[in-house]
């Protein structure tokens, strides 16, 4: 690649959540487990859903695909930390850290898109229910899933192609624990003034436009809800939406709060802390989110785990 050749660096160096050895032992095992327990619940909701017919709907086909993209979102991250962690060194080759930073932005762009399409399908449940199974078809999931994926690989192709045009000089210590883009364009020594301007037109489409949708979709649905007469029945739709709304409020305002907020106002400390919720806390309480509050998903993994023990006997 051309930036391959104007870098002059060949590596990186993660220098991680904290310098102190005492305390990398403790975030070793905190984040191993975090990620072990990310993987393992997002793997339960994606076998109930499958084998549980009655979770045929598109509500529980979003929440599949919700479930594999957050599997493939920590995965980007966190096995490189703790494998620096095990092996004494915080390097990440050039190619690995753009590589790196092109999946992580892949996987955030669709986690944003499907957040929206799980909106839309509220909307339509609750605003349009007699409508509901003739507007939201399996073609249309479908079509929404694909267009998650292909928008999002997009606008992290063009990032990813722009920041191969900078130049890398002597500076190559990254204060975060993955390579992320605003880090990594603070080291550049060449103009990325057009990296900049991408980030905040092209990048933003993937978050604001889906944030956007999901808050005018819940505009309309709150204002439906409170037309219904009966305290039961206003329960009832706020209920199917709740578990949506807490992962949306965990999601978005993490990361709006790293990429759009003042530059002045941002540190290493907070970024770091910042991208931690989004990258590891939301994908793991996923899963729990939408199982406690979810009595369908609850009898769907009670159902699959009395087959797991039937066929183990």
């Amino acid at each position: 690649m051309e930036g391959a050749n104007l870098s002059g660096v060949s590596e990186f160096l993660l220098l991680g959540l904290s310098q102190d050895p005492r305390q990398l032992e403790l975030l070793f095992s905190v984040f191993l487990s975090m990620y072990l327990l990310t993987g393992l619940g997002n793997l339960l909701i994606i076998l109930a859903i499958a084998t549980d017919p009655k979770l045929h709907t598109p509500m529980y086909f979003f929440l599949a695909n919700l479930a594999f993209v957050d599997i493939c979102f920590t995965s980007t991250t966190i096995p490189k930390m703790l494998a620096n962690h095990v092996s004494g060194h915080k390097s990440i080759s050039y190619s690995g850290c753009l590589t790196q930073m092109f999946f992580f932005i892949w996987f955030a762009g669709i986690d944003s898109f499907l957040l929206t399409a799980m909106a839309y399908d509220r909307y339509a449940a609750i605003c349009h229910p007699l409508h509901y199974t003739t507007s939201i078809t399996p073609r249309l999931c479908g079509l929404l899933v694909t267009a998650s994926w292909t928008s999002a690989f997009a606008n992290a192709l063009t990032h990813t192609v722009l920041l191969t045009r900078l130049s890398f000089c002597t500076r190559n210590q990254i204060p975060h624990f993955f390579c992320d883009l605003s880090p990594l364009l603070k080291l550049a020594c060449s103009d990325t003034s057009l990296n900049n301007v991408m980030v905040y037109t092209v990048g933003a489409l993937p978050v604001i436009t889906p944030f956007v949708g999901i808050l005018i979709s819940y505009t309309r649905i709150f204002a439906t809800v409170l037309k219904i007469p009966s305290a039961g029945g206003k329960q009832k739709a706020f209920s199917t939406c709740g578990s949506h709304l807490s992962v949306v409020s965990l999601f978005y305002g993490t990361l709006i709060g790293v990429y759009f907020s003042p530059t002045s106002s941002h540190t290493a400390q907070k970024d770091t802390a910042a991208a931690v919720m989004y990258t590891v806390v939301t994908p793991m309480l996923n899963p729990f989110i939408y199982t406690l509050r979810n009595r369908d998903m609850k009898g769907a993994l009670g159902t699959l785990f009395r087959r797991k023990m039937v066929f183990v006997g």
